[in-house]
């Protein structure tokens, strides 16, 4: 992935203000304990194990899922996916209907060069042990030319996939076909604006609800049936490498994830604290909000400020940026 330089100030930050907590259930947070897992970049919630969380290298891992236990931040399952070929930048997770496992290999190294990236989906174990698992590979393709992207989820309803693309000024969400085919290509269409520089996203639940997180922040929509609606800011902790989100899996809490080597997991309540329903809530901010803007809870009005200060300086001078 590209990372601008800004982030690197912003890491070196964040590692005396983040608080990692900790719960029997993993919806209060945890850290990620193995020392496989330094670059996380998605997560899900299971909903066939609970307190499981699915997450997975960025790159260079090969293709590998691990089932992380929300209580004590122990891997306590390593799966790995055949019949897919070799992963060439796994981005996102996604857990759909019937338990089926969604892996999203979206991440675009180049920009958005690749003529087509692909989705992986497979069956969740239903024994959470080290084990071999045969996967369908889709090859998917944007209606509007290729493109980064790091964010997908599956409707728990219709199961139906939608990505939501990479950009600075902000993306789009992009909605796949009715039912993903293992034989050519599926084509996703943009269907809504999204105002953010997404590097992750989330469904509730009950479907209605979509959160979606940035590096300095994030909004929550409506979901409207694809066609959603902002409803305001999420409350984002600040972290070094923001790049993954999912809900609970009782809707109850959104839980945001970082890369790198004992990663923490941070655990905020959705907005309106009513397990995934709308409105402005403990967990959101009003008003209005660009690409690039963001919430923090828990940490410093001279925090943020400090690290605003930092950011809005390196941004001046340039961005550095280098592949993964």
């Amino acid at each position: 992935m590209r990372r601008p330089l800004a982030l690197i100030a912003a890491a070196l930050l964040v590692g005396a203000l983040a608080v990692p907590a900790s719960a029997a259930d993993g919806n209060d947070g945890f850290v990620i304990k193995d020392p496989r897992v330094t670059e996380s970049s998605g997560l899900a919630a299971s909903r066939l194990h609970p307190g499981i969380y699915w997450t997975h290298n960025d790159s260079d891992d090969g293709p590998y899922l691990y089932a992380v236990d929300g209580a004590t931040g122990e891997t306590v399952a390593r799966l790995t996916l055949t019949g897919v070929g070799t992963p060439r930048d796994v981005e996102a997770v996604s857990v759909g209907p019937g338990n089926k496992i969604f892996v999203g290999d979206i991440g675009d190294n180049l920009g958005g060069t690749w003529p087509y990236v692909w989705i992986y989906e497979l069956p969740e174990p239903k024994e959470l042990k080290d084990a071999t698992v045969r996967a369908t590979q889709y090859v998917v393709k944007y209606s509007d030319g290729a493109r980064d992207a790091e964010s997908l989820v599956v409707h728990p309803k219709t199961g139906r996939v939608y990505i939501v693309d990479k950009k600075e000024e902000g993306g789009h969400l992009y909605e796949g076909p009715a039912e993903l085919s293992a034989s050519g290509s599926n084509v996703f269409r943009p269907v809504a604006p999204v105002e953010l520089w997404a590097t992750d996203a989330a469904l509730s639940p009950d479907g209605r609800q979509l959160a979606v997180r940035g590096y300095f922040g994030g909004i929550h929509y409506t979901w409207n049936g694809g066609k959603i609606q902002r409803e305001g800011r999420l409350s984002v902790p600040l972290q070094g490498q923001g790049e993954s989100v999912t809900y609970s899996a009782d809707g109850s809490r959104l839980l945001y994830g970082s890369e790198g080597a004992e990663s923490p997991v941070e655990a905020r309540d959705v907005p309106g604290g009513d397990g995934g329903g709308g409105g402005q809530g403990a967990g959101a901010e009003g008003g209005e909000s660009t690409a690039g803007d963001g919430g923090g809870d828990g940490v410093s009005t001279g925090a943020l400020v400090a690290v605003a200060a930092v950011v809005a300086a390196l941004f001046g001078l340039g961005r550095l940026r280098r592949r993964r």
